[in-house]
């Protein structure tokens, strides 16, 4: 005769977790609704009004599309194919920048030091951003210590303050650190291991960055580029501080129609129309970076690292 075994006691899964998880993001949603949806959605609602007489700003007792229609101007389309320029020429230049000094920061630095390097690239940007811009403005204007060195040397004054050129180099400046940080975050995450490997299995130091180091950052380099290009596209102080008229972008149009103007109506309109070519540029580049992503992977798979067929 044979004794059964007893039954499993039964384990009670608690729900405390989920719930924990659920309660953790009310924050997170609320700020969204706070600081984002309920923005939007009366920016939204300001551009199918209009500007009723000069002492109103914006009524919407008529609905309409007329305020797209005249923010869609050329001058608008002028500035905005401009401030398209400056902002990918801007991030592309940033990440050329960035990619070596966040790959010499989480490889080459020892990581005693990396602390601090991090804290140096970390110090300007916590210094005021208007700050920081006019900072420029005095270092290239005609009267500044640049151009009175150069005048030193025997060479023409500085002409560049109040030019598209300022306002690029004004914004690379500016919008820098947000590159450098998502790229060594990658970066510092790497594993040596899969470097020791491919060198094991005879690729150079140039097929290992191609195929193993850069594939591997992507994530780094995607998220930097959507940090600086999406805040740069909407970027106003940089240029009114350097550009002037020849370096005028979007943003200050948009700027202009709230607080110069007072047409809510106008600026809103000019303010979604700026959102939705943000997001079709954003949706154009992720397209043709997955599929530069899709063939750079199917050609790695085919080929071996030590180039040997």
């Amino acid at each position: 005769m044979t004794v059964a075994d007893p039954p499993a006691p039964r384990v009670r899964r608690s729900r405390a977790p989920g719930t924990l998880a659920w309660l953790g993001a009310i924050p997170l949603g609320v700020w969204m609704l706070l600081f984002f949806l309920l923005p939007f959605g009366l920016i939204v609602w300001y551009s199918f009004g209009y500007k009723p007489d000069i002492y109103s700003t914006v009524s919407n007792d008529q609905l309409s599309l007329g305020r797209y229609a005249q923010a869609l101007s050329p001058a608008f389309l002028q500035i905005f194919w401009r401030t398209l320029g400056i902002a990918v020429i801007g991030t592309v230049i940033a990440g050329l920048i960035a990619y070596p000094m966040a790959y010499w920061m989480a490889v080459v630095v020892p990581p005693r030091w990396r602390g601090l390097v991090l804290a140096l690239v970390l110090v300007p940007y916590w210094t005021n951003f208007l700050v920081r811009t006019l900072g420029w403005s005095v270092l290239l204007s005609g009267s500044g210590p640049l151009s009175t060195a150069l005048q030193a040397a025997g060479g023409q004054p500085l002409a560049v303050l109040n030019t598209s050129g300022a306002v690029q180099l004004g914004v690379v400046y500016n919008y820098l650190p947000l590159m450098i940080l998502p790229i060594y975050v990658a970066l510092d995450r790497l594993d040596p291991r899969l470097l020791e490997a491919s060198r094991d299995l005879g690729a150079n130091a140039v097929r290992t960055f191609w195929r193993i180091t850069l594939p591997l950052s992507a994530p780094g380099v995607t998220a930097g580029t959507l940090l600086v290009f999406v805040p740069l596209m909407g970027d106003y102080i940089t240029p009114a501080v350097l550009g002037g008229a020849k370096g005028s972008m979007v943003g200050q149009m948009v700027a202009g129609q709230f607080t110069n103007a007072q047409n809510w109506a106008l600026g809103s309109a000019m303010a979604i129309l700026l959102m939705v070519a943000i997001f079709g540029v954003t949706a154009i580049a992720g397209a043709v970076v997955r599929g530069l992503s899709w063939t750079l992977s199917r050609a790695t798979r085919l080929v071996p690292l030590g180039g040997r067929a």
